[in-house]
């Protein structure tokens, strides 16, 4: 006679908080995924698919679609704070790695145009804000950028050109882009640590 596994043996194991700080690192990446295919208005339905968890978790997580908008943002932002703060980063490498983020994100563009001052926007200005800190760290004297808001205002002008739909063409717009700016970037990639 065959034994069936009771719904026990056939749930998964729970992880309980040990699952928690992976599901919303999982759901920070399908949401930037999904917002670079499908923009900010996709449905976070999709975001939680593509993490591989419920709905329930996307929203034990995130109450609603600011708060995971808010989560994406911020993540992108420490990932330039770290690259900017890595031993021997120079600014063509953490120019690099915002590149990569403008191409990947489209929440991290709408940031960098934040002129608003209801609460989202005030924070997508802070982000904004924290973006720019890191990069200033790394002009030298005399830089084209360096003029009081060139450099956020080089940044907005870039994101304004990251068009297309692949990641690919967004990439070479954003280095065109660049480029016609007189700005040398390094290697287009998210920082590795």
């Amino acid at each position: 006679m065959t034994q069936h596994p009771t719904a026990e043996e056939r749930r998964p194991a729970n992880d309980g908080p040990k699952a928690a700080a992976r599901n919303r690192a999982a759901l920070i990446a399908a949401a930037r995924e999904i917002y670079a295919e499908h923009g900010l208005g996709a449905p976070l339905s999709g975001i939680a698919r593509r993490a591989g968890v419920g709905q329930g978790v996307l929203y034990r997580h995130f109450p609603d679609r600011a708060a995971v908008a808010n989560a994406v943002l911020e993540e992108n932002v420490r990932e330039v704070e770290q690259a900017a703060a890595a031993s021997g980063a120079t600014l063509s490498g953490v120019l690099g790695v915002l590149t990569w983020h403008l191409t990947e994100s489209a929440a991290f563009i709408g940031l960098l145009h934040a002129d608003r001052a209801d609460g989202v926007h005030a924070h997508a200005s802070a982000l904004s804000e924290r973006v720019a800190r890191s990069l200033r760290g790394h002009l030298t004297g005399g830089h084209r950028l360096g003029g009081s808001d060139d450099l956020m205002l080089a940044v907005a002008m870039v994101s304004g050109a990251v068009t297309g739909p692949t990641r690919e063409e967004r990439e070479r717009r954003a280095l065109a882009a660049w480029r016609l700016l007189g700005v040398e970037v390094g290697a287009v990639r998210p920082f590795a640590g």
